[in-house]
Order: structure tokens, then sequence, then C-alpha cells
């Protein structure tokens, strides 16, 4: 099995901000602004509030506007509300031909990062917490159950889906999850994390891009790396890039599952 560090959510370069992490531990992974979409802040919910006053109350000074449209990719948390709801993802041009060129494919497993900052809730108004960290942290998983090229043509059950909405030009795929981990039935296919040191992917004290993995990393290759990525005291991680990609072993896996076990609740 191969696993995927992909980087999504929105960050300062693509919307002005990192995501927030809520005070009960919610790793609320906000989308990137887009205007080849549909999909409104204002029209996605999050709990008894939508994104954008979400958006709003943490960065008040924020560009982003009410009617504002944003890429809903990876759609692992249901934000819509919609029946018959399936958690999806899609890719295109370079960073496709990264996941194909690295044989990528039914049963691997994507571990969806992002920007993170600790936010205070206070009289039901949310804020950054001013002295907080942007941190690199795992929010979500997504483990392939089938992958759909454009040219193939998306089933109708993909019509919600961003990358069904026929703006890409470029080489494009939408993939599906499996209904639970085969690695481990306990688990859905894919879902979202609450915060959880493990999940913390940036060193303590050091800027978001230098990582701490567990030792056991030293021996892997992991794409878009090399062995001058391990520093003396942490990870290099690159700065370019959607996709990372590794094969997975006896020590991955038991740490896939410690993962799974402490952020799920």
């Amino acid at each position: 099995m191969k696993v995927i560090l992909s980087r999504k959510g929105i960050d300062t370069q693509y919307g002005g901000m990192p995501s927030p992490i809520l005070p009960d531990g919610t790793l609320l992974s906000l989308p990137i602004p887009s205007k080849e979409d549909t999909n409104k802040y204002s029209e996605l919910r999050f709990g008894d509030k939508d994104l954008y006053t979400i958006i709003k109350e943490i960065s008040p000074n924020n560009k982003i506007k009410g009617n504002f449209t944003c890429h809903l990719d990876p759609d692992i948390r249901n934000y819509n509300l919609i029946n018959k709801w399936q958690p999806l993802f899609g890719q295109q041009g370079a960073a496709l031909g990264h996941l194909l060129n690295q044989g990528v494919d039914k049963g691997d497993l994507f571990l969806f990062f992002g920007t993170f900052r600790q936010t205070v809730l206070k009289q039901n108004t949310l804020s950054f917490i001013t002295d907080a960290a942007d941190k690199h942290i795992i929010f979500g998983y997504f483990q392939i159950n089938n992958f759909t090229l454009d040219s193939d043509g998306f089933p109708i059950e993909y019509c919600n889906h961003p990358h069904s909405n026929g703006n890409y030009s470029k080489k494009n795929a939408i993939y599906s999850a499996t209904e639970v981990l085969t690695f481990n039935p306990l688990f859905k296919g894919a879902g979202t994390f609450k915060l959880e040191d493990r999940l913390v992917l940036t060193k303590e004290g050091y800027s978001k891009s230098c990582w701490e993995l567990p030792e056991f990393f030293k021996d892997i290759n992991i794409s878009y790396h090399s062995h001058q990525s391990h520093k003396v005291d942490y990870f290099q991680s690159a700065s370019k890039g959607q996709e990372f990609v590794f094969e997975a072993n006896e020590n991955v896996m038991e740490w896939l599952n410690e993962i799974l076990i402490a952020g799920i609740r």
C-alpha cells in the first residue's frame, strides 16, 4: 500500500489565513477560494455557522467576501448537508500526473494535511489565539476505492464534486473512497480527525515546514524529498508539490493505526 501526504486547504498563500483548530479540537480545514467553482463559503455550514461567518470571526480583515466561491476538495466533511453524500477527492494537471507516475491506485491511502492555528471561543465568537503558531497538521484520510479520469466520463453521482463541473482543461480525475479501511475495518474509508499530538507534523518551536517524523521515516523514500531532507533534528518538507508519496511498511502501518485510533473520536 502507498501512502500520500497531500497538502490541502486554505493557507497564507491561498486565502490569506490558516485553517482554525476549534476549541474542541476539531481541525476545520477551510477550502481555498476559487472563481471556477460554484460552492459559496456562505452556503457551506459547520455546526450553527456558515464558513464565511467563521472566516470573518477569526480573520476580520480577510479579503474573502460572502459571495466568494471556493474549491471544496477533498470533500470529506458534508458541508453541503447533501442526502446520499459520499466522500470524494479530485486532482488534475501535474499533481495528478505525479500520482499516476507513482503508481497510486486502488487501496492506497491519502493523508490530508494543511496549515492550522489554534482558536478560542468568547461570547460565541471565534478568534485566533494571538501568539499561537501556524502548524502543518494531518486533518483527514481517504482510502481509494476507485478513480475515474474525465476522459472516461464521470458517474452522475459525482455531479456535486467540483472536478466534475467541466472547467478543467488539463488531465482531471475524481477518486472515490472505500466503505471501510481495508487494513482496519473498524474505521470508515474516509474521515476527519480531531487534534492529537501525533497528527502534528511541525516540530514544536520550528517553522511549519520543519517536521518531526518518527525515526523510521529516515529509511523511507518520500517523493519530492531525498535523504538530505532529514536534517540533524528535523525533516525539511518540500515547499513545492501537493502530493508526497511513499510505500507503507510494517512501521508505517503501525503508525497509521496509532493516529487513526488517537485522532478519530
